[in-house]
């Protein structure tokens, strides 16, 4: 039997998903997580030695939706340099009761969009709610959907991009200055963060990006480049005085360097890490407590955020008519 599949282009998926939609989304998604009624098997990962690169394969499935998603993600440290995306990733969505496929879209912007709405949530959580200055480390496709989804949270006036690349930078503020309302101003120091309330921190880093002594009380973090065990940004100090929140318990403690490290050191244990950010979300755990801590969500990412993402875009797209459709 013949049936109808849809594929979506990188256009197709920013039209069909504005990041302040994508914040909501990001609330069922983790309560999924948290609550464990989606099936999320650990990701594959597949070394490319020769290329500098690595294959990540992220498989999920959400019962109540009756959908799978599959998403195929490449990540090539070379890249940059020779003006291309780290990260070139495909997503196919498929009807869980029939096996049937759905559609096939660009990765790469949902991949940043859903990190950056994961971060605008968690500022929304755990950052003072008069926030103004936000500090971005690493000026990529991913920096921009950070700031784009803090900026979507909180009344941001200044955004200090910093990053060792200066025409990267210079990029970054000409392209944000159309859609963002602030201030982008570059930094010519990770001391940056000793203006800042909120800092991201979107990098491939495999040391910490800032010291902790330059952090102000109050200062809120997203980290979202590390997801290696050999990689972190965050220094160990701001990790263990910081009110610690996290994407999946049991994907950043298998994953992220930020803890892997102080914990293989004996400075930090499990136990220390406050909460899921699906905790916070349906009331098990608390958010921010007083204006004076200094709170941090790690996000490696997860595949229930792409798949309860690419939902609403196959949605919106046969509501606007976006994409393609073709006859299998």
């Amino acid at each position: 039997m013949a049936f109808d599949l849809r594929i979506l282009t990188h256009a197709d998926v920013r039209l069909a998903l504005p990041m302040d939609r994508a914040i909501e989304l990001m609330k069922p998604a983790f309560v999924h997580l948290s609550s464990k009624t989606a099936v999320v098997p650990t990701r594959l990962s597949m070394e490319l030695p020769e290329q500098e690169g690595r294959v990540l394969i992220m498989p999920v499935y959400i019962p109540a939706d009756e959908k799978i998603s599959l998403k195929l993600v490449a990540l090539h440290a070379q890249n940059p340099e020779r003006g291309l995306p780290y990260i070139h990733a495909l997503l196919i969505l498929m009807d869980a009761r029939e096996g049937r496929p759905l559609a096939i879209m660009d990765a790469e912007y949902l991949t940043a969009l859903r990190t950056g709405a994961a971060s605008g949530l968690a500022t929304s959580l755990l950052s003072r709610p008069e926030a103004e200055t936000v500090a971005i480390f690493g000026a990529g496709v991913q920096g921009r959907s950070q700031l784009e989804g803090i900026c979507a949270v909180r009344p941001i006036t200044r955004a200090f991009i910093y990053d060792p690349n200066p025409e990267r930078v210079n990029r970054f503020c000409r392209e944000m200055a159309q859609r963002v309302r602030c201030a982008l101003l570059p930094a010519d120091s990770p001391a940056v963060v000793q203006k800042a309330d909120i800092i991201a921190t979107a990098t491939t880093a495999h040391d910490p990006v800032f010291d902790d002594k330059d952090i102000r009380a109050g200062t809120h973090i997203n980290a979202i480049g590390a997801y290696r065990p050999d990689m972190r940004e965050i220094p160990e100090e701001t990790i263990l005085r910081a009110r610690v929140c996290v994407d999946s318990m049991s994907s950043c403690l298998e994953e992220a360097g930020d803890f892997l490290m102080p914990i293989r050191s004996g400075r930090l244990t499990p136990e220390a890490i406050h909460a899921e950010l699906g905790e916070i979300l349906n009331g098990a755990k608390a958010g921010r407590e007083n204006p004076e801590e200094v709170t941090v969500f790690k996000s490696v990412g997860n595949a229930v955020q792409d798949l309860v993402a690419a939902q609403a875009v196959l949605a919106e797209a046969q509501r606007q008519n976006l994409g393609a459709a073709i006859t299998l």
